[in-house]
């Protein structure tokens, strides 16, 4: 009876010391990252950046509940939820909505809005130094101000055609980017408070005064974004004179755009992305349609750095210009009329230390198109996501959270040839050999008993 109790009474213990932890586990929490390296863990610089934001954060994931998508989004939001509580997590079923995340320009399962203070960032991947670096974007408090030319025909930031830039005008509102129409036949001096001026493909000639005041302008040390097209009017030489930068005649014609489905060979579908800060692990394609090829100066001022090119099949046709749908053997490259074979720079970034004082760096981007950032063309491919690189570049908003690499040091396995080879040979006839040996051992040993 005494053992009996003894066994009771330990059991009820055993119990109660169960349910006392189950209890101060719902009011107290304990972790400890016991990985090399603490790779399980925000790093420093995401903890401090966390801990001065002020104020919830929203994140809105377009992800199926099917499979470990959701699952592996709120497993790694959870290691943030640690330092900072408020942040909030919802998930968004594309196929429940497609209308919706049309709009929404969602073109990836688990595509990422990242909101705080009243400012999004899509994602279009999920990792520390991606998220940590939206983050700290997002905290900045100054507006930019974003002055985009007007009244020469130029491409509207508020317009709803085509070929204005209406959508991406939203896409800069939701970044904390103010955009702002100029008219330099009324306003002859570009304001101090400019952070960029946008020519966005002017359809007439600027007049000498305006010209004059977008090269002062640059001269101040203003950043610029130039988007071009094929007949452009002119106008604009002793700007492209002041940035070291020509356009090559024609329009580039790329047959590689068949392996994108692209039967159009004017419309150039660019996944050659030369390093540079703004396509830093860009590995999306660009649809560009009839974009013009760019050609540097020397010598420069600048620093200029090639930001797209065509393939190898393409080439600046002068002769014929391709219409739409147009059957690709009607375009031959002939070499004449100032034609170049490919690849051709499309993009260029333009960078040197600022006549302003204390203000860093001076930048300009200087794009051969308009039409991948209108309302037409803005959902296709990677053209919204290189587009707020671009312009966070140029704002020089572009800073990002270093993380250190906090990977283990034996993750990785290096066998030679001859390694390899014996593994596989003990596998394949040592371990059976072994195990028939064995059970032949067995068998005989009994057979002697």
């Amino acid at each position: 009876m005494r053992e009996r109790l003894d066994n009771l009474l330990h059991a009820l213990l055993l119990v109660a010391i169960a349910l006392l932890v189950g209890f101060l586990g719902t009011r107290y929490r304990f972790i400890h990252d016991f990985s090399h390296g603490q790779r399980a863990s925000l790093d420093a610089a995401s903890v401090g950046l966390l801990e001065r934001l002020e104020g919830p954060v929203e994140i809105v994931s377009w992800a199926r509940p099917n499979g470990e998508l959701r699952h592996s989004i709120r497993a790694f939001v959870e290691r943030y939820r640690e330092v900072k509580p408020d942040i909030g997590l919802d998930f968004i079923d594309p196929d429940a909505d497609p209308d919706a995340a049309r709009a929404a320009g969602i073109r990836i399962d688990g595509e990422i809005d990242v909101r705080y203070g009243g400012r999004s960032e899509r994602l279009r991947q999920l990792d520390e130094a991606t998220l940590s670096s939206a983050l700290l974007r997002l905290s900045r408090a100054r507006e930019r101000i974003v002055a985009f030319l007007e009244g020469d025909g130029e491409r509207r930031i508020d317009g709803q055609a085509n070929a204005d830039l209406g959508r991406f005008g939203e896409v800069l509102k939701a970044r904390g980017v103010r955009a702002v129409n100029l008219a330099l036949a009324t306003t002859p001096r570009i304001a101090d408070n400019v952070d960029l001026v946008v020519i966005a493909n002017p359809r007439v000639a600027l007049g000498a005064a305006a010209a004059q005041e977008l090269v002062d302008f640059v001269a101040r040390g203003g950043n610029l974004l130039w988007l071009l097209e094929a007949g452009d009017p002119p106008g604009l030489d002793a700007l492209a004179a002041a940035l070291s930068l020509r356009t090559l005649p024609g329009v580039v014609v790329d047959g590689g755009g068949r392996q994108f489905g692209i039967e159009d060979p004017s419309f150039v579908a660019v996944n050659r992305h030369p390093p540079q800060a703004i396509t830093q692990d860009f590995t999306l394609a660009v649809l560009l349609p009839q974009p013009v090829a760019l050609a540097q100066v020397t010598p420069s001022a600048w620093t200029v750095e090639p930001l797209m090119q065509s393939s190898a099949q393409s080439w600046n046709e002068t002769g014929h210009i391709p219409k739409a749908g147009e059957p690709e053997g009607n375009v031959r490259f002939d070499g004449t009329g100032g034609e170049i074979a490919g690849p051709l720079d499309l993009a260029f970034a333009l960078s040197r230390p600022s006549p302003k004082s204390g203000a860093g760096a001076q930048r300009a981007v200087v794009i051969g198109d308009g039409d991948f950032l209108s309302n037409s063309f803005l959902a296709n491919g990677g053209n919204r996501e290189f587009g707020t690189r671009v312009f966070d570049w140029l704002l020089a908003d572009d800073a990002l959270v270093t993380v250190g690499d906090h990977a283990a040091p034996d993750r990785r396995l290096e066998l030679g040839d001859a390694a390899l080879g014996a593994i596989s040979l003990g596998f394949l006839v040592g371990l059976p050999a072994l195990l028939a040996g064995t059970g032949l051992w067995i068998w005989r040993r009994r057979r002697r008993r």
